[in-house]
């Protein structure tokens, strides 16, 4: 029986499973799994619980293979298609991330009632797991909009556990959360309110749910101080009409940070220097600009690419004297709205270069496709780090630039960006509709004298490591468990 229990929908590991029929264990990338990993191989007893995602996933839990420490649950594949793109991707996304077309979407028919009833089955499942393998009074820390009824669900079939939850996304505002059927939208909060400890990654979010869980048997809300001084707000709530037990589920914020040791190691391997010499081969001497997103509705990459458009129009200066490097990684292919997306960014990229470009400079170098040995060279190189999201719960790239970055680069961030309060003194920060407004800041940024550059830098590097992944893991134990 495990003590500490994290559960998401992706774990930290995936099988391949080859021709002769061979399964071989590959470990996740990135600053959050290793975090986590580390924190929990800290822990006795630890496990972690996730989806079984690939065919080599589902292979190795139909025999029986597993590593220490961690559990897949194979899910039949069209309910979690239903769970994971028919309800979390298309529906909450959007939700939180106020994504919709109002005029045509969103449309709640039968099948999306269908649909919500493979959400609740996934969620159930998840719960079931947990309780299964907790021991008794064990913590449980539950990741993201996949798994947001958990919490309920759990506190139902083991209520001595300690729950918590956390949000990667940004919250709905009130009105959109409005938007959901009654019924579907009291589900989704109580779901969430089954946990003793809810977090995000901004005090903005955290308010925004608190706001949004106006719901009927709420009875108040409380706040407080912890022992280290960090702030809480409470919500005090009994559910359907006021029967049941009385809870309290404490809201707070964890600003999720990077680690910059881990983060340097991995942008100075042999393949990034290899990378990064290709890179400076093909910009020369020219300055800058980096982005590194998914193709991702709400990473804005298409404002960004028109702002860029716009500065080489306003400012002929920057002719053959700026590169922009952008890494626009595919995401989410299977559904149609991504795709196009994906095709939009590509077709505006070439109009630029056709508009601009010359035999010896091609004004952007874009990269559609997950290769994040050429975003680690890049980081290396910008002088100017572009990150305008219309509405994002922390982003990350913001914070790993500016630690990695060799000479210093200007940061130019929208407000919609949940980095925003923490790194706004140092960075140029635009709203991520003004077009106009983020060329003028890309030309301010590239105009910057070395000196500010770098202390501007320096200070954003230090922002960004003050709660790297495992710090911000065991911060939210100690919390539960206090």
């Amino acid at each position: 029986m495990a003590s500490v229990l994290v559960a998401s929908n992706r774990g930290p590991l995936s099988y391949a499973l080859a021709d002769d029929g061979t399964l071989s264990a590959r470990r996740g990338g990135g600053g959050l799994v290793s975090g986590l990993s580390a924190a929990l191989a800290e822990q006795p007893e630890a496990l972690w619980v996730c989806a079984a995602l690939s065919e080599g996933d589902r292979e190795a839990v139909r025999r029986g293979v597993s590593e220490p420490g961690v559990r897949m649950l194979a899910l039949d594949p069209g309910v979690y298609d239903d769970a994971y793109n028919g309800i979390a991707n298309s529906v909450l996304w959007f939700l939180h991330h106020h994504l919709w077309d109002v005029p045509r979407e969103p449309v709640f028919d039968a099948e999306f009632r269908r649909r919500w009833e493979s959400y609740r089955a996934y969620n159930r499942s998840f719960a079931e797991a947990l309780a299964e393998q907790a021991a008794d009074g064990a913590e449980v820390l539950v990741q993201d909009y996949h798994l947001a009824l958990v919490p309920g669900q759990l506190r139902e079939l083991r209520p001595d556990l300690r729950i918590a939850h956390f949000t990667h996304t940004p919250w709905a505002s009130s009105e959109y959360l409005r938007m959901l059927p009654d019924d579907i939208r009291e589900e989704l909060l109580w779901g969430m309110l089954g946990a003793d400890e809810l977090g995000f990654h901004t005090w903005d979010w955290a308010s925004t749910f608190i706001g949004g869980a106006d719901i009927d048997s709420a009875e108040g809300i409380a706040q407080g101080f912890s022992p280290s001084g960090d702030p809480w707000r409470g919500v005090h709530h009994r559910r359907e009409g006021g029967r049941g037990p009385k809870r309290s589920t404490r809201v707070r914020a964890y600003p999720l940070g990077v680690d910059a040791d881990e983060l340097r190691t991995l942008a100075h391997r042999p393949e990034v220097d290899e990378r990064l010499a290709q890179l400076r081969a093909e910009v020369g001497d020219r300055k800058t600009i980096v982005r590194v997103d998914r193709t991702e509705l709400s990473k804005n990459v298409l404002r960004g690419l028109l702002a860029y458009r716009e500065l080489l129009r306003e400012r002929p200066e920057w002719h053959d004297r700026v590169v922009h490097l952008a890494s626009a990684y595919p995401s989410r292919q299977d559904l149609a709205v991504y795709r196009a997306y994906t095709a939009s960014v590509a077709e505006l990229a070439e109009e630029i270069n056709a508009e601009f470009g010359t035999e010896g400079w091609q004004p952007v170098l874009l990269s559609v496709k997950d290769d994040f040995t050429r975003s680690l060279a890049a980081y290396r190189m910008a002088d100017v780090a572009l990150i305008n999201p219309v509405r994002d719960g922390m982003n990350l790239v913001a914070k790993e630039i500016p630690v990695v970055s060799e000479a210093g680069c200007v940061l130019v961030l929208s407000t919609g960006a949940g980095a925003y309060r923490e790194l706004r003194e140092d960075a140029l920060t635009v709203s991520p509709y003004d077009v106009s407004e983020t060329a003028r800041a890309l030309h301010e940024a590239l105009t910057m004298p070395p000196g500010e550059r770098a202390e501007r830098t320096k200070r954003l590097a230090a922002t960004a490591t003050a709660l790297p992944p495992q710090r911000w893991f065991l911060d939210q134990l100690e919390a539960l468990r206090g």
